[in-house]
């Protein structure tokens, strides 16, 4: 596992939950996902629509029962989504099956250790308020993951929650946050407030970020 760093944001060092593979496990056996809405995430579909993007390789860590990325593998991308729990892939695969798409595929793991596999594999990410749902201590090992997944020139595009909890997950992050993480490894091409589900709404920033 990364070795946890330290920064001077208001939410590190808070309470938070032992982020292991049992803690997401609990989560959905005890049907207390409630982050898992049943459709993709209204500002990915939003982006899709526009339809200003290239296709290509892409993946989605946090990908849970994998909506976004059926979303993805319709709009003509070669998906793979990570979880690191069984259930939400286990159900990925079962409803990506269902709808005969051929280009998608699952797989249960951790997205830090993704870089062992898939080092510069992908000429996408897409991530859905995941970068809230880790610890806070792991964001900039985040930033390095994504970037050693990604080819030169690779995007990410990014819902995040722009909101401050006292405890998580999800954890508290502002666009100021987000900017000093990602500005070393990418450079940011746009962002806006997107679509969101009704309990959502405001709360959401999507970002474009291409990676240097």
């Amino acid at each position: 596992m990364p070795k946890p760093t330290t920064h001077s944001y208001p939410h590190i060092g808070r309470k938070s939950a032992a982020l292991t593979p049992a803690f997401w496990k609990k989560r959905y056996e005890a049907k207390t996902d409630e982050w898992d809405k049943g459709a993709p995430s209204p500002g990915l579909v939003d982006f899709l629509r526009a339809g200003n993007y290239g296709t290509g390789s892409v993946i989605v860590p946090g990908c849970g029962r994998g909506h976004d990325a059926r979303a993805l593998a319709k709009a003509g991308f070669d998906v793979l989504g990570v979880d690191v729990a069984e259930i939400p892939v286990r159900d990925a695969t079962a409803l990506a099956e269902k709808a005969r798409l051929k280009n998608i595929r699952f797989e249960q793991g951790s997205f830090f250790d993704a870089p062992r596999k898939y080092a510069g594999k992908f000429d996408w990410m897409f991530e859905h308020t995941f970068f809230c749902a880790i610890d806070p201590a792991w964001r900039d090992r985040y930033v390095v993951t994504a970037a050693k997944l990604l080819r030169k020139g690779g995007w990410l595009l990014g819902v995040f929650y722009n909101i401050q909890p006292d405890e998580g997950p999800p954890f508290g992050c502002t666009r100021e946050e987000l900017f000093e993480r990602f500005s070393p490894k990418f450079t940011l091409w746009f962002e806006k407030i997107p679509p969101s589900f009704p309990n959502r709404e405001g709360k959401e920033l999507l970002m474009l970020w291409q990676r240097k």
